[in-house]
């Protein structure tokens, strides 16, 4: 048995059976109390789960219902910086869709690009921009590799999202995400060269998961917690540690606005 066929072994036997996956990045995993009926397993014991290393991110999959509604959590994602591995995040990916979900919410913390959203401010991800150039997949046989990126999105679930987050009275900005490898943070230079490209945030995540999400056959539906402004824009000193303290300062804010938006996915689009 391959390790995603395991895997997904093991998740049937929970009996759960999601609807919606959350991958939680930095700040995103307040929305994990808000689960009933949780269980919880830990990434070591799911064979196609990796193995993470980065402050912040708890590595387990947690399974429960939000608004009634069975979700998947991903408490924690393996990023390309970490080993070089633009794939890293298949297993888990390639499992949701096997487990029959048919949307994946992709959550990250990223740098500010425009004056307007400040730190602490939340951004619905309309499109991006892959500065790397890095893809997931390149050892996928055939034609099936070329995946259309057109929406890839969706325009129906953020227009859910926009909807959910406006009954909730929460701001929700709209722009485009800059995905660059890391674990480094951007220059001055870099950042006026992401904005000239149209770039409206910037992060080290989300992308690789988004080409295997659309790859696999679900809806993506993409969230950026703003915890500080690109380099170069202000005078702050960037690390590690300040977007965590931002990213704990605004996890309540993204908890509700999870918890308003999750239900509004449902039931899936046709």
């Amino acid at each position: 048995m391959t390790a995603i066929t395991t895997t997904v072994t093991r998740l049937q036997a929970t009996g759960r059976r999601p609807q919606v996956a959350i991958v939680l990045g930095s700040g995103w995993d307040g929305i994990a109390d808000a689960v009933q009926d949780a269980i919880d397993i830990p990434y070591a014991e799911l064979p196609a789960f990796p193995a993470l290393s980065v402050a912040g991110h708890a590595g387990a999959l947690r399974l429960g219902r939000i608004g009634g509604h069975e979700v998947a959590l991903l408490r924690g994602r393996k990023h390309v910086y970490e080993s070089g591995d633009a794939a890293a995040m298949k297993g888990p990916i390639r499992t949701l869709a096997a487990l029959g979900c048919a949307t994946v919410v992709l959550t990250n913390a990223a740098g500010s690009l425009d004056s307007s959203m400040r730190p602490g401010s939340l951004m619905l991800i309309g499109d991006h921009l892959n500065i790397v150039q890095r893809t997931p997949l390149h050892d996928e046989p055939g034609d099936a590799r070329f995946v259309n990126m057109a929406d890839a999105y969706d325009p129906a679930l953020r227009q859910r999202a926009k909807d959910a987050a406006s009954a909730a009275g929460i701001a929700l900005h709209e722009g485009v995400y800059a995905w660059v490898l890391g674990p480094q943070f951007e220059t001055p230079a870099e950042i006026r060269m992401l904005q000239r490209l149209g770039a409206q945030a910037v992060g080290m995540s989300t992308v690789p998961e988004t080409i295997l999400a659309r790859h696999a056959g679900l809806r993506v539906l993409g969230l950026s917690m703003l915890t500080n402004m690109g380099c170069g824009m202000e005078a702050e000193v960037l690390s590690h540690a300040h977007t965590l303290q931002t990213a704990g300062a605004t996890r309540a804010l993204a908890a509700r606005l999870l918890q308003a938006v999750v239900p509004a996915l449902l039931p899936p689009l046709p």
